[in-house]
């Protein structure tokens, strides 16, 4: 127990040192998970609260950076198929940017869904489960989550400090970074946590308010 102590206060003086070898060092240990545990729980924790406070955020935030990264991919390659067909030039980067975006772009809207409850819902076969039943498989359903979260959220992490620690830049590139997109991932599985946070909330609620546990949802809805 001392030793995981010891080497989470290694962690987190690796990240106050804003010393990239440092920190993907530091992550190596075992007590990067119990890390990432804190960082899950706290940080859904924590986004929770900015959601109640900013409601735009908690009704936007994610489809945003959805829309603004498909619209960013499409103009790329949009233009640069103009570009190379039609002037024979081509941006070399252009092959490489946009699957990074894709990337944030498939991860935030993973959590946008989950907020919608289009990912794990199984709503009609669940609608005719008894109550208890039902709220058995929400909480399952909160359980997974947190678990998918954990573990993203740990194991990307320690690959964007490596990525950072060695200086990996994004292809076509002089100076931009891999890292600074990599990032997104356990950032966005802080949302997802978030979420189902959130839900899991409403969740306990409508159990004891009587409401339905189980709700019909579409893709596309909220």
């Amino acid at each position: 127990m001392a030793n995981i102590v010891n080497d989470m206060l290694n962690i987190i003086s690796a990240f106050a040192s804003n010393d990239a070898w440092e920190m993907s060092e530091a992550l190596k240990s075992d007590a990067a998970w119990v890390m990432g545990a804190l960082v899950t729980l706290l940080g859904g924790a924590f986004f929770v609260a900015i959601y109640k406070r900013i409601p735009w955020a908690e009704r936007n935030f994610e489809s945003t950076i959805m829309v603004s990264t498909y619209l960013l991919i499409g103009a790329i390659i949009f233009v640069e198929v103009f570009r190379r067909f039609v002037l024979n030039v081509q941006a070399p980067w252009s092959t490489t940017l946009p699957p990074f975006l894709f990337l944030i772009m498939t991860w935030f809207g993973c959590a946008y869904n989950v907020k919608l409850r289009t990912h794990l819902a199984f709503a009609e076969f669940r609608a005719n489960m008894p109550r208890a039943l039902q709220f058995t498989c929400l909480t399952l359903d909160f359980v997974l989550w947190l678990g998918f979260s954990w573990v993203v959220i740990t194991t990307s992490t320690q690959v964007a400090a490596n990525s950072a620690a060695n200086f990996q830049i994004l292809l076509g590139t002089d100076n931009i970074l891999q890292w600074w997109f990599l990032i997104s991932v356990p950032l966005a599985f802080v949302l997802i946590a978030a979420r189902a946070m959130e839900n899991y909330i409403d969740d306990i609620k409508n159990l004891r308010s009587g409401e339905p546990l189980i709700k019909a949802v579409a893709i596309g809805e909220g």
